[in-house]
């Protein structure tokens, strides 16, 4: 299970919305230099991303926890949003030219299936939108503000 920690900011029943930061992890990763997700955090430090994740725990705002995602679920949504939207773009672009419509037609067919991807990926987004097997769990509260 991947783990991160973060901050309860809001509770609705068994969902929770949790302020995480990913400076943690970007820190230590050998590949900081080359990654989007890196230099983005740098242009923005201490930015918080916020989760809604499911929890089994009583929480609070202000409660410090530890949610996790397995890694079946991070790898499935690595190459739905990485590989699925390349495939698309190029079998779009193989099938113009198959087609002959040549390089410009190529261009904008291997363009359409790429927006296509991601439209559709935008669509089963929102399908599973609160769906209890795609959130993320909060695993354990690491410390209460009352306890402090």
């Amino acid at each position: 299970m991947i783990e991160e920690q973060g901050q309860v900011m809001a509770v609705d029943g068994k969902q929770v919305r949790v302020a995480v930061s990913r400076q943690r992890a970007c820190g230590s990763c050998k590949a900081r230099a080359a990654c989007g997700q890196g230099l983005m955090q740098s242009l923005q430090p201490g930015r918080c991303h916020e989760v809604v994740a499911w929890c089994e725990f009583p929480v609070r705002v202000g409660d410090r926890v530890v949610i996790g995602v397995t890694e079946s679920l991070a790898l499935r949504g690595a190459v739905l949003v990485y590989l699925l939207p390349l495939l698309a773009l190029l079998a779009g672009a193989l099938a113009a030219d198959r087609l002959g419509l040549g390089e410009g037609g190529a261009i904008i067919a291997g363009l359409t299936g790429f927006a296509a991807a991601v439209f559709c990926l935008y669509l089963y987004n929102r399908s599973l939108a609160g769906k209890r097997d795609m959130l993320p769990l909060v695993v354990r509260v690491e410390s209460s503000p009352a306890a402090q």
